[in-house]
């Protein structure tokens, strides 16, 4: 599992400039004053002077896109290029923000206190091979009486083909958990295909919803919402575009499948 674990950290070291670099992620919308939040700032609702703990923040944008709505940002991931990228864009920008280098798992053993809002998004459940364990170090830092919130991919839109010649809902990939992962030799990265990286394989977990919701109950979580959207903030299949408010949809069965889910869900007072 370690092995796995680097082998996918060394991918997200390489591609961190090249993110930075990208029209998707549009540094300079957003050095202008664009957010990076999409549903989940309806969802969550007002943050000023909130505690927030962002898991798997990659180089930052969204944390430092909460700092500017008021709240108080802790961002954390496991590759340390992304957090550099990170702390020089809120330096670059005057946002007050901290940021703290650790994988998922290990994070209680490195950071201290609990958080008003924990809170992650957008293709991070599938690069982690134990969901129970990721929902209890989220409970952890959740205070009593806090929130957690993920805004996800949805997976039943991860099961089919995703080449770049696809032309209809084709099912190629598993739905529920596998023994092994899945191992990808994409080319590039997903800003980029035609990026040429060095460490190009990487390996992924499917974890459906059932588990996620369980995951999260175990944990000691009380569920206030599952949400489903037939859009997506992402185009990872080929036969989809970006609409009118720039969203995408897919260009055949628009609406007939969930493309992204969010969940709320809150600890119980002390």
């Amino acid at each position: 599992m370690d092995e796995y674990l680097e082998t996918n950290r060394r991918h997200w070291d390489e591609v961190v400039p090249i993110h930075v670099a990208s029209e998707m992620y549009d540094v300079a919308a957003f050095k202008a004053g664009k957010s990076k939040l999409k549903p989940e700032r309806e969802e969550l609702g007002d943050v000023r002077g909130k505690t927030l703990l962002h898991l798997q923040c990659h180089f930052g944008l969204d944390t430092l896109s909460w700092a500017r709505e008021g709240a108080i940002v802790t961002g954390a991931d496991f590759s340390a290029p992304a957090l550099a990228a990170a702390r020089a864009l809120a330096t670059e920008l005057g946002i007050e923000a901290r940021f703290v280098l650790s994988d998922l798992y290990s994070l209680p053993e490195r950071l201290d206190g609990q958080f008003d809002i924990v809170f992650t998004s957008y293709g991070v459940l599938c690069w982690l091979p134990d969901v129970p364990r990721w929902a209890r170090v989220a409970a952890h830092f959740v205070k009593p009486g806090g929130t957690f919130y993920i805004a996800e991919f949805h997976p039943i839109a991860g099961i089919f083909d995703d080449a770049p010649d696809g032309d209809d809902l084709r099912v190629r990939y598993p739905y529920f958990p596998t023994d092994e992962p899945l191992r990808f030799d994409d080319l590039g990265t997903y800003t980029d295909r035609s990026a040429e990286i060095k460490n190009s394989t990487t390996y992924e977990w499917p974890h459906p919803t059932s588990e996620v919701l369980t995951a999260l109950i175990d944990a000691g979580l009380r569920i206030e919402f599952f949400h489903e959207f037939p859009f997506s903030t992402y185009q990872f299949l080929p036969f989809t575009e970006i609409v009118a408010d720039g969203s995408v949809r897919l260009t055949k069965h628009d609406g007939c499948l969930p493309l992204l889910y969010s969940i709320k869900a809150t600890k119980a007072e002390a």
